[in-house]
């Protein structure tokens, strides 16, 4: 499982390099290959392979006039792109997700159990800092066991 928050840079060309723990993680359960892209264009989702086929099994398990299904698959492809992690361990992300969700120089690489999720740091700073978790967010969570 992913977990913590790292932050890096971007080099020029739009390269990520993994952080060390994360990169580890994947070394012992993963191959080098991933499917990089959004739901919204702000945040870029970095998914092994296999945890992304995964998604798309349950997907063609779903009728393909099923509203949510085609919305997440207009937008998961339109940002979305396989990529071969390098020698060095870096992945390109997408050029389109690069330019909307702004990730240039410093960017907040965030483990989200089974796949990573890459952010402008900055800008999750300030997201942080101004919705502040809450009693109500616990409450949602009970409901979960959590």
């Amino acid at each position: 499982m992913f977990r913590g928050t790292h932050t890096t840079r971007l080099d020029e060309k739009g390269r990520l390099k993994v952080p060390a723990d994360f990169k580890r993680l994947i070394d012992e359960n993963y191959g080098t290959q991933f499917y990089i892209t959004s739901r919204n264009g702000t945040i870029a989702e970095v998914y092994p392979m296999q945890e992304w086929e995964e998604i798309e099994r349950k997907l063609a398990a779903a009728p393909d006039s099923h509203p949510g299904k085609k919305k997440f698959l207009k937008y998961t492809n339109f940002y979305g792109q396989s990529v071969d992690m390098d020698g060095q361990g870096r992945l390109l992300l997408p050029s389109a997700l690069r330019e909307k969700a702004n990730l240039k120089g410093e960017v907040a690489v965030m483990g989200s159990l089974k796949h990573l999720l890459v952010r402008n740091a900055e800008e999750l700073r300030k997201e942080i800092a101004a919705e502040p978790f809450t009693e109500e967010d616990d409450l949602s969570l009970s409901a979960l066991g959590i």
